[in-house]
């Protein structure tokens, strides 16, 4: 089976571009062989094989590799608070913070920005959530959140996906300004989050481990913040301190090796999203974006 080439917009220029695929061959066997099938579900299913990739990553022979990903996905090198030279493994370098000035923050309190760098997927309402899927499949909110009271907070509201690619920057940040509160873990498996098995299956969000924040906003009410692992991401750290008020912008955490996801909720008539994410997102077309630019407008009637 040839892999089928996934195309998002580049948000910076407009242009539809291919993405390109992190470790192709792992891929395709583990869509087309039987037995690639079995130990790709082995995989997912056993936190113990992405542990042991994430404490690989952290040996100090790893700085070998930084090079050639920075050249293999043209990764802007001048972005990193560090140079290259200066980082003491492949994760150190994965992990890396960027300088400000490489992710300004749009201003304005009525202005809700890009938790992440990242392809990003916007739904109006969440009856929007099952046309993304191949199977048209029911989007389980209750299962994603495991609370029933707050799945019902946003049976009716929005839903934004940033999903992550292992050659973006990883780490994220809050997209308002208000009160944080603590991080609620939600153990279980490690599927990937490629596309393509995205795609055929949105359920790998209720599935995989995550961790969920609620933060209270003025403008924006109370958004669910919720962080997805993935096949290989060694961990979810978070940085931030419970119960503190927190800037547009301030880092929450990161991810360590590996692509993930970040996924915001929104109570209805919250946040009106930029109409480019939506109509592109109504195409199925991912709009990659970077970290601190517009996600939408505070809603007004």
């Amino acid at each position: 089976m040839k892999l089928q080439e996934f195309l998002y917009v580049n948000r910076e220029t407009g242009v539809i571009e291919k993405e390109p695929v992190f470790c192709p061959w792992a891929i395709k066997f583990f869509l087309d062989a039987r037995i690639g099938r079995a130990v790709y579900a082995f995989l997912c299913k056993n936190s113990l094989f992405s542990r042991i990739v994430g404490r690989l990553q952290r040996l100090r022979v790893t700085r070998c590799f930084i090079k050639s990903f920075v050249k293999k996905y043209s990764i802007r090198e001048e972005e990193g608070l560090f140079s290259l030279r200066e980082y003491v493994s492949f994760n150190d370098f994965f992990i890396r913070k960027l300088k400000p000035e490489a992710r300004p923050i749009l201003e304005g309190d009525e202005i809700c920005v890009t938790p992440a760098d990242g392809a990003y997927l916007v739904f109006p309402s969440m009856e929007d959530v099952a046309a993304f899927s191949i199977k048209n499949q029911k989007f389980s909110l209750e299962t994603f959140l495991d609370d029933s009271r707050l799945a019902s907070e946003y049976s009716k509201g929005s839903m934004v996906i940033a999903r992550l690619a292992p050659f973006d920057y990883h780490r994220f940040h809050f997209p308002v300004a208000g009160i944080v509160g603590s991080s609620r873990r939600i153990n279980g498996y490690l599927f990937s989050i490629h596309p393509l098995m995205l795609k055929k299956n949105l359920e790998i969000f209720s599935e995989n481990k995550r961790e969920i924040t609620i933060l209270e906003s003025k403008e924006f009410g109370k958004i669910a913040y919720v962080e997805i692992g993935a096949l290989n991401v060694g961990s979810i750290h978070q940085t931030f301190s419970p119960g503190s008020y927190v800037r547009k912008g301030e880092e929450k955490g990161f991810f360590a090796f590996g692509g993930s996801t970040v996924v915001l909720l929104f109570q209805p008539q919250r946040i009106m999203f930029d109409a480019d994410l939506i109509n592109y997102s109504a195409q199925g077309l991912e709009t990659r974006c970077l970290m601190g630019q517009s996600l939408g407008k505070r809603f007004s009637s």
